[in-house]
């Protein structure tokens, strides 16, 4: 290991040393992820020969060309934001005043469930709250093409009772408590996060919600069970949007802090330590929750009506693909500005009012193209140095077709996404090979079943992080931490 003041032949400064510690990793991932192909070629579980390089492909020219011009650095902090009901998921990066600037929206493809948190293991829903992602999280060998571990369950979540494992942001447009994105979107967000970890970022939040946590949503979910949970969420939510910065998570007798300092430690079931939270930040939160509770208080008394409970929703998708996907109908592979919908992909099921779950979005509904593919790189031999190990196989629902086109550059725009499924082994699903409803090579078709046993792993907010072997990505990066 290189320590400031030594070097090959002459002494560097804390620049340089961090620049060598990047070059290293690199050169680390590119040794590893050869010697890997050279051992195991034959052995790729997604069915595709010799090295995919699904985890290695570049940033677009037109994404990098956005980082830029928003005053980015390639290398910057990530933190993604996730909206069950708008069917949306947002990257959010650090600009170089050291605040977090939206650099995405990608409309979400498939999740599955209904409004309100997971509760336990096999109720199809996908989580809510705060999580915390870290190298080993990270899936470059996914059967459904690139997964991203939220880890779930978290210390709240363990805190209370709450049972379920391997909950995922994955490709393949197919979900069972998992958010799915096209596989070219997973592409595009793994880099940006795989990117931040090169610059040196040890982890990022994941913020997943029901809905924005505007006054006029409150006020429409208002008689929801789930109303204290969103109400103790939404501040975490209102810390963020107050601050622009990522808010430090707590847990302790049971709920959610933020931005708590404590001379004691949290422990998510024991009484809350004496804490303060920066007077700066208080007073900003307080005086935006005070704004949001009386313009709530308005809407209601101005006749905004309830949401109904809804019951038989299946999840929900967003309306770009909901509306490629009614206009050409399921079981063919239909090419849109933000990715592809794999053939197997169904909408989602319609409610006793008859309605899905997205009831709201802000991406298009009508633009349907054709979707450019890329190639190759190092392959999903990333995941023996870098990630859990592969995928063994459980039952499945899903007809997967021939491989999914890799990443394309995408607009400025929300990008596609594909139907949200749950993986049920380490860091990801596992699956069973299916009739392929066309005669291309296929891989291998995966359902997701989030039925594995919860993680007992304590960690304070990292969630279940699946044990990674000896050499791994995590392991790595460890070393100059």
């Amino acid at each position: 290991m290189i320590e400031p003041g030594e070097g090959l032949g002459k002494p560097v400064g804390r620049g340089d040393l961090a620049l060598n510690r990047r070059t290293l990793v690199r050169s680390l991932l590119a040794a590893g992820a050869i010697s890997a192909a050279i051992a195991l070629a034959g052995c790729d579980t997604d069915g595709t020969p010799g090295v995919n390089g699904r985890h290695m492909q570049p940033l677009s020219d037109r994404l990098l060309a956005d980082i830029e011009t928003r005053n980015m650095a390639k290398e910057s902090p990530i933190l993604v934001r996730i909206f069950k009901e708008e069917s949306e998921l947002e990257v959010w990066k650090e600009d170089k005043t050291g605040h977090f600037s939206l650099l995405r929206t990608y409309p979400i493809c498939r999740w599955s469930g209904e409004l309100g948190p997971k509760i336990k293991q096999g109720d199809r829903q996908a989580p809510e709250g705060f999580y915390t992602i870290t190298p080993s999280l990270m899936n470059p060998n996914s059967n459904y093409y690139l997964a991203i571990n939220t880890g779930f369950p978290n210390a709240y979540d363990r805190a209370n009772d709450r049972t379920g494992q391997f909950l995922m942001i994955h490709g393949d447009c197919s979900s069972a408590g998992c958010y799915a994105m096209t596989d070219e979107q997973i592409a595009e967000i793994y880099a940006l996060a795989r990117e931040s970890f090169f610059g040196g970022q040890k982890s990022f939040q994941i913020q997943a919600y029901p809905f924005r946590m505007t006054p006029l949503n409150m006020a429409r979910h208002r008689n929801s069970p789930h109303m204290a949970f969103w109400k103790m969420i939404k501040q975490g939510y209102d810390h963020f949007e107050v601050t622009r910065a990522e808010p430090k998570v707590d847990v302790c007798e049971k709920h959610y802090v933020f931005n708590a300092e404590a001379r004691s430690k949290f422990v998510a079931t024991e009484k809350c330590p004496a804490y303060r939270v920066p007077q700066a930040i208080a007073a900003a939160v307080h005086d935006k929750q005070r704004r949001d509770d009386t313009q709530m208080v308005e809407l209601i008394s101005r006749g905004t009506p309830a949401s109904p409970a809804r019951t038989g929703v299946d999840g929900g998708m967003n309306r770009t693909f909901l509306s490629a996907l009614r206009s050409r109908g399921p079981g063919a592979t239909i090419h849109t500005d933000s990715g592809t919908i794999p053939p197997h992909v169904n909408p989602p099921a319609e409610g006793r009012d008859g309605t899905t779950g997205s009831t709201f979005s802000l991406a298009s509904t009508d633009q349907v193209q054709v979707a450019s593919a890329g190639s190759g790189g190092f392959g999903s031999f990333f995941n023996n140095l870098f990630g859990p190990k592969r995928e063994t196989q459980s039952q499945s629902s899903d007809s997967r077709t021939a491989q999914a086109p890799q990443a394309k550059s995408q607009p400025a725009k929300p990008a596609a996404t594909t139907a949200a499924k749950s993986d049920t082994q380490p860091a990801d699903s596992k699956k069973v090979a299916m009739a392929k409803p066309q005669p291309a090579p296929a891989r291998k078709e995966a359902a997701a079943a989030e039925d594995a046993k919860p993680a007992s792993s304590p960690n304070l907010l990292s969630g279940a992080a699946p044990t990674v072997p000896t050499g791994g990505f995590e392991n790595r990066f460890g070393a100059w931490r």
